[in-house]
């Protein structure tokens, strides 16, 4: 049989069939990936937009905003958002001797133009009284119901006259004189009037909050506008924008700043109580449960009375150190069962052959890659915090004014809520949308990290 002749090109390397398909995308780190998901999330991202906002306006509003929170335009109390700050300058205010300026036109009357300095009315005599009682309503009189607030009563029959600058404001006022028999009974007979009070404003007045840098600039008759309120005045005529920022840093604070800590220690403790096991485990998680048991109100107002709390102090530091206290045990239990799961993991496994310490095993391997459960759980705790907070210090339990809150102020607006439903509906609204947009940002973080949704697609 004849041998085949080869050659050097016979052992030549053959040719490749086909190219090697090149990456169709760059390799992707787990946050990278999640941020991805996230941006894809419209309503955690607009969350997440807003929550920025809030820091924002927590942090640089106070520097835009310069009005101190406490300083109180007495000239605009309780005053609305888009109220008119038109103000006349008039005389300071002088006694009035009863003597009516302008014809009364009958019963009940003005006898000079009505201002928030002073309303001053006479009335006609009315039969069969031997005395009068005047009231003041903001609402009209009718019969068989309450005549208002009381504001003179006397059984002079020939004193018919009253000056009223009793908390005056720029609105419409109803004004009610009965007249009263011999034992101090409302007779038949009744005169309303129908009162729209003007705002006035002295020039010495102006001066002392600042309108103008000399009162003899001013002259009466002038008009001038008051100070600026974008979003109103409260009962005690102090600005709520500058309010509603400076309750955000005690609001966000206490929200931001106690979930930090009791998930921290949450955290320490879940991965102890995880990585040992057996009894240490069952032992660390039984006394978890028993500060599951204790009452978070109870136990907040036993650390006010020890912290010595007094009337008109904050009251901050009890209410944080009650959250820290009692609020780890979720956290704990939740980075627990993550512990048990990653300590079988066969990179655990390597590290421990390798000489891995406990301490670093914990902390190089497995609290990291639990830090997505973390970040989602310090998400929903956010909002849970700040309505604590908001919860005590409606109820008079968390911080207590002259320091601002959201909680403290929407327990000062519902007292007046039917008046000036702006003082409540503010902080209150503040209150929803910062726990609304935690709570969306917290859905769409734990979609973005959850390592089993990525794994579904």
């Amino acid at each position: 049989m004849t041998e085949a002749a080869f050659t050097a090109d016979d052992f030549q390397p053959a040719a490749a069939a086909h190219s090697a398909q090149a990456a169709s995308r760059p390799s992707l780190s787990y946050w990278q990936d999640a941020w991805i998901r996230l941006k894809a999330n419209r309503r955690a991202l607009s969350s997440l937009y807003l929550v920025i906002g809030l820091l924002l306006f927590t942090l640089i509003g106070p520097l835009i905003w310069t009005v101190d929170p406490s300083l109180q335009d007495l000239e605009q109390i309780s005053q609305p958002p888009g109220a008119d700050r038109n103000a006349v300058v008039v005389a300071p205010h002088s006694p009035w001797n009863g003597v009516a300026r302008q014809p009364l036109g009958g019963g009940l009357g003005l006898a000079e133009p009505p201002t928030t300095q002073s309303v001053r009315l006479a009335w006609e005599p009315l039969p069969d009284a031997a005395g009068y009682r005047l009231y003041r309503n903001l609402f009209p009189y009718e019969p068989g119901q309450p005549l208002g607030l009381p504001l003179f009563a006397t059984f002079n029959a020939d004193r018919r006259h009253f000056e009223d600058r009793l908390d005056l404001k720029p609105r419409t006022y109803h004004y009610s004189v009965a007249g009263l028999d011999a034992q101090g009974e409302v007779t038949g007979a009744v005169r309303s009037l129908e009162v729209a009070v003007a705002r006035v404003v002295t020039a010495q007045d102006a001066q002392d909050i600042g309108l103008v840098a000399d009162a003899g600039q001013l002259s009466p008759g002038d008009r001038i506008k008051l100070r600026a309120h974008p979003l109103g005045t409260d009962y005690l005529g102090r600005d709520l924008l500058a309010r509603l920022m400076a309750g955000a840093r005690v609001s966000l604070f206490i929200g931001i700043a106690a979930p930090l800590l009791f998930i921290a220690f949450g955290v320490i403790y879940g991965a102890a109580a995880g990585f040992l096991g057996g009894l240490a485990d069952q032992a660390l998680m039984r006394f978890s449960d028993f500060v599951v048991a204790l009452p978070f109100l109870l136990f907040m107002i036993l650390l006010r009375v020890a912290s010595g709390v007094q009337p008109g102090e904050s009251g901050i530091t009890p209410m944080v150190l009650a959250m820290v206290l009692l609020s780890w045990p979720a956290a704990a239990r939740l980075v627990r069962g993550q512990i048990l799961q990653i300590r079988e993991e066969g990179y655990v496994s390597a590290a421990r052959l390798l000489g891995g310490s406990a301490p670093y095993l914990v902390l190089r391997h497995m609290i990291p890659n639990t830090l997505g459960v973390i970040l989602v759980t310090m998400t929903f705790a956010v909002p849970t915090a700040i309505f604590t907070e908001a919860f005590l210090s409606f109820i008079g339990m968390g911080v207590a004014p002259p320091t601002p809150s959201w909680g403290s102020m929407c327990n000062e607006g519902i007292k007046t809520m039917l008046t000036t439903p702006h003082e409540l509906i503010f902080p209150a609204l503040f209150i929803s949308v910062t726990v609304l947009a935690f709570n969306l940002l917290g859905d769409g973080l734990r979609d973005a990290l959850d390592a089993r949704m990525r794994s579904a697609e």
